[in-house]
């Protein structure tokens, strides 16, 4: 929803007295503390798609966790001699 703002009132109440304790704690503002809280959860969410991306890839590959120390391996022998 392009241009919605989410307003203090919009959260339950018990959660914002749980963030402005925090908040009061650190020594920060309400809106340092729900920024970094979103932005936190957003990295985590792109860190699960980019994890479930790879297991699919591998899946599809039929690669296990066994091949991946030595597919590393390979791959910094074949950057050493390209580089060397």
């Amino acid at each position: 929803m392009p241009g919605a703002y989410l307003q203090i009132e919009d959260f339950p109440q018990a959660l914002m007295n749980e963030v402005e304790s925090v908040a009061r704690a650190q020594q920060r503002s309400v809106r340092e503390v729900v920024t970094e809280a979103l932005e936190r959860y957003i990295k985590e969410m792109q860190w699960q798609s980019l994890k479930a991306y790879g297991r699919e890839r591998a899946r599809m590959l039929g690669l296990t966790e066994a091949d991946v120390s030595r597919l590393v391996a390979e791959s910094r022998r074949e950057r050493k001699q390209r580089a060397g």
